[in-house]
């Protein structure tokens, strides 16, 4: 009996991702993946000063570096990405369920992208999150940022501890966050309700901030999931911040205790 195209296409992108690697670069990225248990390592290659500069790094990786001549040092990246003298090539970081890493906090808090796909903002994001104690943050398999040298650069080493999930469906996402407990809501500059006035008398409650890509904001289907829609209390309009540092702000808003 012929499998149905769904079955085939599930299986070919269950084989692919088992198969997908990506090469970090630069010394920050490099080092804070290399001593990350956590992370699949596959192949080093170093200039002799990066490899100095490296050297407990490697030591607590266990692995062999392949040490390059500066002038013969050509790894399998893009020519003009600042490297450093140093390349990793690793798998995806498996992070588990949805579940896994948005219960546990008394009032966890999330971010949700909603076709943010420019690396460089996913990657100050997760900063962001970092910093700022957000439990996860979730993007869509198709339409967001994948793990990239360039979003792990500018995650400045952050990709290795915050959890970053890719979901088949953003709605189902936002539908299961509010089985959990979590109030959900969408930025968005046009909203009339701040998010300080969203979260009054409940921040003990867990939330989810969900933001759209510059430009487009929420999708449709986004706005109509969400509990409510919300905007920064700010003098300027909403959509003259840059979405990394909408993030940043909205989290910092949503804090448990100010």
């Amino acid at each position: 009996m012929k499998k149905p195209k769904w079955v085939v296409q599930k299986e070919q992108d269950k084989k692919a991702e088992a198969n997908t690697t990506l090469w970090l670069f630069g010394l920050h990225a490099v080092r804070d993946a290399l001593v990350n248990p956590a992370r699949e390592k596959l192949t080093l290659m170093v200039t002799p000063n990066a490899q100095i500069k490296l050297e407990e790094a490697i030591a607590t990786a266990g692995i062999t570096p392949q040490v390059v001549d500066p002038r013969k040092f050509h790894p399998p990246i893009d020519p003009g990405s600042v490297h450093q003298g140093a390349v990793l090539e690793v798998k995806p970081l498996n992070w588990g369920r949805l579940e896994d890493v948005c219960i546990g906090d008394s009032a966890p808090r999330v971010l949700l992208l909603d076709r943010v796909t420019d690396p460089h903002n996913v990657g100050a994001i997760l900063r962001s999150a970092e910093v700022l104690g957000a439990s996860a943050v979730i993007g869509t398999r198709h339409h967001s940022a994948p793990e990239t040298g360039a979003l792990a650069k500018t995650a400045s080493g952050a990709l290795e501890r915050q959890p970053y999930l890719r979901v088949r469906n953003l709605a189902d996402a936002i539908r299961a966050l509010q089985n959990m407990g979590y109030l959900v809501l969408g930025l968005d500059g046009e909203a009339t309700q701040t998010i300080e006035a969203a979260v009054e008398g409940k921040r003990d409650r867990p939330v989810a901030l969900v933001l759209g890509a510059e430009g487009p904001g929420l999708r449709e289907k986004t706005r109509e999931t969400v509990d409510a829609l919300v905007r920064i209390d700010a003098s300027g309009q909403f959509g003259s911040l840059n979405v990394s540092n909408a993030a940043a702000i909205a989290l910092y808003a949503t804090k448990e205790h100010f």
